[in-house]
């Protein structure tokens, strides 16, 4: 498969967001969707972009008429850490199910990297869910640390509203 990585634009929000979804589906989790491809226009693509991302998209020989083809994104925002100062955080690494095994991950993973190096940051950080094996594998191949002292702690939307109701 022919592929380029690429910045997104705003006409690809919804490959980004079809991506999404079917992350969503892969994780068990596709109700928990609750974004909409308004919400990653205007959040990713205004005046002041939330977020950056990085997507493959099929090479010019291989696309059919004038429709893209985006087989995976990575989607990427800055965070602060008290330890080390700005970091680069890796929301989400999404390749299609179809486009799995050809490299893809790895291009897009090398893509985020050097955006962090030319940004500067002290870290890039990411969750990788635990029976993700072929994922931590990879990570681990790459030289990546997975922390698997750490737990991921949240509280949604719903626990927020319950926490200040108690106050």
């Amino acid at each position: 498969m022919n592929y380029t990585i690429r910045k997104a634009v705003s006409t690809d929000v919804d490959a980004i967001f079809r991506l999404i979804k079917e992350l969503a589906i892969f994780e068990n989790e596709e109700n928990a969707v609750v974004i909409t491809p308004e919400d990653l226009r205007r959040d990713g693509f205004g005046a002041v972009p939330k977020f950056h991302c990085f997507i493959a998209e099929a090479s010019e020989e291989a696309k059919v008429g004038s429709t893209k083809q985006v087989f995976g994104i990575a989607l990427v925002y800055m965070r602060y850490s008290t330890w080390k100062g700005e970091v680069l955080h890796l929301e989400d690494l999404i390749v299609s199910e179809k486009a799995r095994g050809k490299g893809i991950g790895g291009a897009l993973l090398q893509k985020v990297i050097e955006y962090g190096n030319d940004l500067g940051v002290k870290r890039i950080g990411w969750e990788v869910l635990d029976w993700n094996t072929p994922a931590i594998e990879f990570y681990e191949h790459i030289g990546a640390d997975v922390k698997r002292d750490w737990h991921v702690v949240q509280l949604d939307e719903q626990g927020i509203g319950n926490y200040l109701a108690k106050k």
